[in-house]
């Protein structure tokens, strides 16, 4: 109803316009001379013709669409539109008027033309700005609150930083929408031709050094990050500055992301800790990872945890014949199975629940479900809880990757990749040198197979189960404090999918043994991501939120490698994947290799759990030449 009427009013308006743009069209030609009989004249004809002229009119504008669009929201391209239509509107009447042998000056249509794009244009555009000052940030609203009333806007005080075109669309956005509650104070923007410059009545004050400041001068409540075509650089300087305020942060997505939407408020998502990695993404051969996965039956180990599932979500994709997701942890496992079926319903996905350290039951799995393709993620990989457990480490992370490789070479995989850590390079903690011996055995194996073998080494994962991130995220949900071990402790860090796009890569690059590393920029300082989670979180470091230095736990390095002097590492041929080369096993593994299956099963199994931890270690010591449980403390004292 509402609709119909707001028409039947634009209408009544219409005539009333055309047929005063023809009235004062004649007036203007005729200089108000109403004395003149050529005026009265050519008047005559429109006053014979006035219903069919303005009837011309109003259906021109009805298929130009004058009727259909929301005036409130009425910008530049209403305004050509109304240039176009007006133009139309007068060749109709034109046409007509030469069809029936009648004519008006030339000027009149000239004229009438001018006065109906002033007057039709004018009720349209006049009808927003009305709206506009009734709006809480117009200037006529603001001016009667502060001499009528004298209250507060309930007003969130907004800055820009870009004055492209997706900030412009953004301020307009804002302006358009009373009911967000908010105004844009002011804009910045790292071109210096912009610099003084307005946007939408925004004044562009600066760039992005002056973020501080301007917040401080303006009142800033919230800053809208809104340049999705920048780099991640140039994001996490923009981000670091605005760190500095207080302030609530919101970001524009991508450009990609973007691609056939319009830019809009509500496209704008919570700046997260990935904004701050200053890193691009890792782009794969999305031709290479199909040539290998594509029809091949897939196993997962280890298929309930952050990167076995996110495996299994992005394996999905490239159309294997059967995917395989295994774990001894029922629950996660279930939850995507119910996932990925859902998503991918022709997927035959199936789920074993066992643990890779029993060698009987995987041999099962591997005679019912001859894979192709295994990814062996299973593993402990809590650094202080393995100190506390070596026995269960090692017969996790050796043996139950051992059964792996072993079983992989007996079935004939074609390609098999290893989930490792930066830990395990020159480790100083039990977990690290439990995934070194991983890699060794691999290595060795590789050396005999038909099996591709390969390892994937990267450090710290964001958003992982039992990591940093949600780890702080749950100590300031509690009110704090938050606990760091050591205010110079740095580690590298990658998304989730970018560690599992690395690892589905290593597969198609790997011609044996080889282990691949990321190129994960510069490493992080991790009392630096506790103070910026803190903020992001809405929060002030040690004023809101306090962060407590607790010390490095057992094991614990202050800084993380990524490869061994003696590996070497070259490029491949993708940007940022780097590849170390296979190195021989010490005598030590190869003496324990040489016994039989049998013989090196009841050690590992029966000898393991005659000795005591301390034993345990000295055997991983033996092992791992380089493992060195001092280098922590050392580091400590001598950085």
């Amino acid at each position: 109803m509402i609709k119909y009427t707001r028409i039947a009013l634009l209408l009544f308006a219409d005539i009333i316009c055309i047929n005063i743009a023809y009235i004062m069209s004649f007036l203007l030609r005729f200089d108000f001379n109403f004395e003149s009989d050529i005026f009265w004249g050519y008047f005559a004809v429109y006053g014979n013709n006035i219903f069919i002229l303005t009837l011309i009119k109003l259906v021109v504008f009805w298929i130009f669409g004058l009727y259909r669009s929301l005036w409130r929201y009425a910008g530049t391209e209403e305004l050509i539109r109304i240039v176009i239509t007006s133009m139309a509107a007068t060749a109709a009447t034109i046409v007509f008027l030469e069809f029936t042998q009648q004519m008006f000056p030339r000027s009149i249509y000239i004229y009438s033309f001018i006065m109906d794009f002033v007057l039709v244009g004018g009720v349209r555009f006049g009808y927003r700005i009305l709206r506009e000052l009734r709006n809480p940030g117009a200037f006529g609203n603001i001016l009667f609150n502060i001499l009528k009333k004298g209250q507060n806007l309930d007003v969130c005080k907004v800055m820009v930083v870009g004055a492209g075109e997706a900030g412009a669309a953004i301020i307009k956005d804002i302006k358009q929408h009373p009911e967000y509650k908010k105004r844009v104070v002011v804009a910045v923007d790292d071109n210096p031709r912009k610099l003084k410059q307005t946007i939408a009545g925004v004044k562009i004050a600066g760039d992005h050094t002056m973020i501080k400041q301007l917040a401080r001068k303006y009142g800033v409540d919230e800053i809208i990050i809104a340049i999705p075509s920048a780099n991640k650089k140039a994001i996490q300087k923009i981000i670091n500055e605005c760190n500095k305020t207080r302030c609530k942060m919101k970001i524009l997505p991508g450009i990609s992301d973007l691609i056939n939407e319009r830019v809009s408020i509500s496209k704008l998502r919570d700046v997260d800790i990935e904004d701050l990695l200053g890193r691009e993404p890792v782009q794969v051969n999305l031709r290479e990872i199909s040539s290998y996965l594509e029809g091949r039956i897939v196993l997962v180990t280890g298929g309930g945890g952050s990167i076995g599932s996110e495996l299994c979500r992005q394996i999905a994709r490239f159309k294997p014949r059967k995917l395989i997701a295994l774990d001894i942890y029922e629950n996660t496992v279930f939850e995507l199975s119910n996932e990925i079926k859902n998503a991918y319903p022709n997927l035959e996905f199936e789920v074993v629940i066992t643990s890779v350290r029993n060698r009987q039951r995987m041999r099962e799995v591997f005679v019912k479900y001859k894979p192709h393709v295994v990814f062996h993620a299973a593993a402990h990989k809590h650094v202080p809880l393995m100190e506390s457990n070596p026995k269960d480490a090692v017969l996790n992370n050796i043996i139950g990757a051992k059964n792996m490789i072993d079983l992989s070479d007996e079935y004939a995989v074609e390609n098999f990749v290893l989930i490792s850590t930066d830990k395990a390079v020159n480790p100083t903690n039990v977990m690290g040198a439990t995934k070194r011996i991983a890699e060794m055995l691999l290595q060795e194996k590789s050396t005999h197979s038909r099996t591709s073998y390969s390892a994937v080494r990267f450090g710290n994962v964001l958003g992982s189960n039992g990591s940093v991130i949600p780890l702080f995220r749950k100590q300031i949900e509690r009110g704090g404090p938050v606990t760091v071990t050591h205010e110079e402790i740095t580690r590298y860090f990658m998304t989730i999918p970018e560690a599992v796009q690395l690892v589905i890569q290593a597969g198609a690059l790997a011609t044996g043994g080889e282990i691949f590393i990321l190129d994960m920029g510069e490493p992080i300082r991790i009392l630096d991501l506790a103070e910026n989670v803190i903020r992001l979180s809405g929060y002030t470091p040690y004023v809101d939120i306090d962060i407590k230095i607790t010390g490095l736990r057992p094991g614990e390095k202050l800084y993380e490698e990524l490869l061994l002097d003696e590996e070497g590492i070259e490029k491949t041929a993708h940007n940022k994947i780097y590849v170390g080369h296979p190195l021989p096993p010490p005598e030590s593994l190869n003496e324990m290799l040489e016994k039989d299956a049998a013989y090196t099963e009841e050690v590992m199994y029966n000898g393991l759990f005659s000795m005591n931890d301390e034993e345990v270690i000295k055997w991983l010591q033996k092992l791992v030449p380089n493992y060195n449980r001092s280098n922590s403390a050392n580091s400590a004292n001598s950085k």
